[in-house]
């Protein structure tokens, strides 16, 4: 029997995949922790280390993942000019986006006003100059930081931002040997894929660290954080969701002609991974191969999602918005619009580079107070106790914005493959989740580029 084209696309669809047995694990591993969590609140805090300890593995992954995917993808562009197109236009995009999250916050936290009732003691005053101090670093020294002390270092200490700069040195130069520099593109191709193979195999540790770490937090805090603490938590996790469903939702309808909800259906996994671990970076290396699978270009996800996890942080923005009106409610000195701005453009600035780590917002939070208002330094112990939930949700809103950001600078540049994201979104061309590489090998944006460079 001949072989039609209907028979072939759907070929891939058969295989058989048993990731979802590990996504299930998950789940049962979250309850799990929070039974353990208000069942034995002692052990349960005990457990921690292996909740960080799945982190950590991910994180060691995400500097070679990073560099691998820029240089494959600055390096295999003929234009410069293109690269930097597409650079400039992410970076403008992230500019505006943080500007919106911060209006909105604004907005509801000046309407709900969430730190009124509450009542400051001693006890938390010093939490917040602790995290000041930990986070004090000047401009200056932050554009310092980004450039690394040698050529590899950048990737044994796992700074993101040094990462970027190694790579995208290395890619230009690639480009500029043309078809000398060819072999070490293809070399750079085999590594990304033993890259991607392993963090496969570390994947299987998921359902241990989502265990770990959501029993550790709730044998933490319990429920009296969660009761005393309600109303910012609520008001938080509508405002992500508002922006979410409303302005990403707009923007990925009219720009890309995409339904938000399939993104996001088509993303579920990561989303679930995200949830258990409270960071945005244990999904940052299979954010990158499902755009690609998607349809996107490898220039446009290699330079957006890398650049996007330090820069575009709308859920950090929501934040920080909202704790810093939340602080100065509870503490009775309440800011001025015009002051409420003022600081929130400085944390604005300062959050660029703070990596989707759970715990980096309070760092900032505190850095910012300590600058502009140091008297509301000490209420930051006030929402130490429910950081770690109002994380998730600053995590989840952060990946969906750099999911959307990707989809529409690939539209605005190009360098799309429309027709593979409607396909990939209606499930036709699933996603190889034992490798997170497609059948081939490749992941698959040659076609998308060919196209791309044919138009150039």
């Amino acid at each position: 029997m001949a072989t039609t084209p209907e028979t072939a696309a759907a070929a891939p669809a058969a295989k058989r995949d048993r990731t979802h047995y590990l996504y299930i694990a998950v789940i049962v591993a979250v309850v799990l922790g929070i039974v353990v969590g208000f069942a034995a609140p002692g052990f349960a805090e005990e457990l921690k280390p292996l909740g960080t300890g799945f982190v950590a593995l991910i994180k060691m992954m995400i500097s070679p993942i990073i560099f691998c995917t820029i240089v494959l993808g600055v390096g295999s562009v003929r234009k410069a000019a293109k690269v930097g197109k597409v650079g400039g236009l992410a970076l403008a995009y992230f500019l505006c986006m943080s500007v919106v999250a911060l209006a909105i916050g604004l907005v509801v936290g000046n309407i709900i006003h969430p730190g009124s009732g509450m009542h400051l003691t001693e006890a938390v005053k010093s939490v917040g100059h602790t995290q000041a101090d930990a986070a004090a670093e000047g401009p200056v020294d932050f554009m310092l930081g980004i450039i690394p002390t040698t050529f590899v270092s950048s990737f044994t200490e796992g700074e993101v931002l040094q990462t970027l700069l190694v790579a995208l040195l290395t890619g230009f130069a690639l480009q500029a040997m043309g078809r000398t520099g060819e072999p070490v593109l293809r070399g750079v191709e085999h590594i990304q894929k033993l890259v991607f193979r392993i963090l496969g195999m570390i994947m299987w540790a998921a359902p241990i660290g989502a265990f770990g770490a959501m029993a550790a937090v709730i044998g933490e805090t319990g429920m009296d954080a969660l009761k005393a603490l309600g109303t910012i938590m609520a008001g938080f996790y509508i405002t992500c969701l508002l922006f979410v469903v409303v302005v990403l939702g707009t923007l990925v309808k009219l720009v890309a002609k995409v339904n938000l909800f399939l993104l996001l259906k088509y993303l579920g996994r990561e989303f679930l991974l995200i949830l258990s671990t409270s960071s945005s970076e244990s999904a940052l290396p299979r954010l990158i191969a499902k755009m690609q699978h998607l349809g996107v270009s490898k220039p446009v996800v290699g330079i957006t999602v890398p650049t996007g996890y330090s820069f575009n942080l709308d859920g950090t923005m929501i934040y920080l918005t909202m704790a810093s009106l939340f602080i100065a409610d509870a503490m009775d000195q309440p800011m001025s619009i015009g002051q409420q701005i003022g600081l929130l453009l400085f944390m604005m600035v300062a959050s660029k580079g703070a990596a989707g780590v759970s715990g980096s917002g309070i760092a900032v939070l505190a850095s910012g107070l300590q600058s502009h208002k140091p008297a509301l330094v000490d209420g930051v112990g006030l929402i130490i106790g429910i950081d770690r939930f109002m994380s998730e949700a600053r995590a989840l809103t952060n990946f969906a914005g750099n999911a959307v950001a990707t989809l529409l600078i690939g539209t605005w540049t190009g360098e799309v493959d429309k027709e593979r994201v409607n396909r990939v979104l209606a499930g036709e061309l699933p996603f190889d989740e034992r490798t997170l590489l497609d059948e081939e090998g490749d992941l698959p944006s040659a076609e998308v580029e060919e196209k791309a460079l044919a138009k150039a």
